[in-house]
Parts: C-alpha cells; structure tokens; sequence
C-alpha cells in the first residue's frame, strides 16, 4: 500500500483529535507529506474517525491529484496543499474545531502572548479572514496569515496547526487550544498582563532545546 505508515498514522491521530476532544464528530482533517516521493496522506471526508482505516486515508500528489485510496478526500485538500507549497519545513497539517480556539476565531481575536506556551506558535496566534469552506479562497488566506508560525486562527472556523510530523502538529494543536482556554478564562475576569517581545524570544530559544534528544 502507497504511504501505509503514513496513512496508518493518519487514521491513528483522527482518533486521537475525539480523544483530546480538539474536534466533534467527522469536524477537522489532517494530513502528512513525504516530500521524497511528492506524496501526501490526507483523512477522508465525512467518515467516523473510528472507524477510518489506512486504506480509508487518501493519497494525493503535489499538484493535488488523488493517487491511491477508497474514499474522498477531505474537502480541505486545498487548505493542507496551499501551506505545503508555501512551507518546504512543514511535513503535517492538523486543522481541528477546538473549543476555545474556535471561540476566539468566531470573535476575530488573536491569541497574544498571555502564557509563553503560545511559543508553539510564535509570539502570537494570528486570526484569518473568513472564507468559505473548502475553497481556494480559504486556502490561500489561511495559508497567508499563517506565514512562517506554527498555528493560525480561522475566523469563524477553527484551528490549524502544522509542523515537521504529525507528533509535532498535533503537539502544537493541543497547546495552542490550551492557551486559548487560558487567555479566554483570563478575558473573563478582566484580562491578564501580557508577556514582553523579549519574555517572549527568551522563551522561544528555550524551545529549541525542547523535546527528547534526536534519533541517531
């Protein structure tokens, strides 16, 4: 089978998404990208999450043309093609429907440097403007407020995370909607202080030295 790990590891992190309740019944996709072969596993559209299989999981090329797979590919395919076209480090896309990072994108609200874990960022969450989904407008806007970060808010949407594996993305994705929660719960009681721009880079140069030690 064409990316088999790839797409096992596709089907194992949409349950993971329900798990972490970083989305609700078939909401979000995800996706990663072997660039040696220019081919990219994506979830299907519309199925349960548990009940995906590798199979399920659908491979497309670099210019977005289905390779392999028994079902459709989501309707975000765009989304997830846009950004690896325009960020040759990023090998994975996680976009989910969080709770409170959805919450701050229907209000238009980026996330600032309330804690420094939004460092899986960068030193903010930017927001999006809205465009249908499943579109090329979509894609292309997302895909431009992101820029070089590691996440970005959707307006009236939700969340999307990337990064160099699945792990990573779906890292980011979990932290970015912990912060999320934090800066929401904190604008309810009237706000908090914010980190400074040299709180913020001293806290990103620790996170270069963050995670376990690479594999030889």
């Amino acid at each position: 089978m064409i990316l088999e790990e790839a797409r096992r590891s596709v089907a194992a992190y949409g349950r993971k998404l329900i798990e972490a309740r970083l989305t609700r019944g078939t909401g979000g996709n995800l996706s990663c990208y072997d660039r040696r072969q220019d081919l990219w596993a994506l979830s299907p559209s519309g199925l349960d999450y548990f009940s995906i299989k590798a199979e399920d999981v659908v491979v497309l090329d670099g210019e977005g043309h289905v390779v392999d797979g028994l079902e459709r590919p989501s309707s975000e395919w765009e989304l997830h093609l846009e950004v690896y076209r325009r960020r040759p480090d990023v090998a994975a896309v996680v976009h989910t429907h969080s709770p409170f990072a959805t919450v701050l994108a229907c209000l238009g609200w980026e996330i600032p440097a309330v804690h420094y874990l939004v460092g899986f960022s960068g030193m903010k969450v930017a927001v999006a403007p809205y465009a249908t989904f499943g579109t090329a407008e979509l894609a292309r806007s997302t895909a431009t407020a992101l820029g070089d970060d590691g996440a970005v808010l959707m307006a009236h949407h939700g969340l999307l995370a990337v990064g160099s594996d699945l792990v990573r993305a779906f890292n980011v994705a979990e932290e970015i909607e912990f912060v999320a929660e934090i800066y929401w719960r904190a604008k309810a009681v009237g706000g908090a202080p914010l980190l400074s721009e040299t709180q913020m880079k001293a806290a990103l140069e620790r996170f270069r030295d963050y995670g376990p030690r690479p594999k030889v």
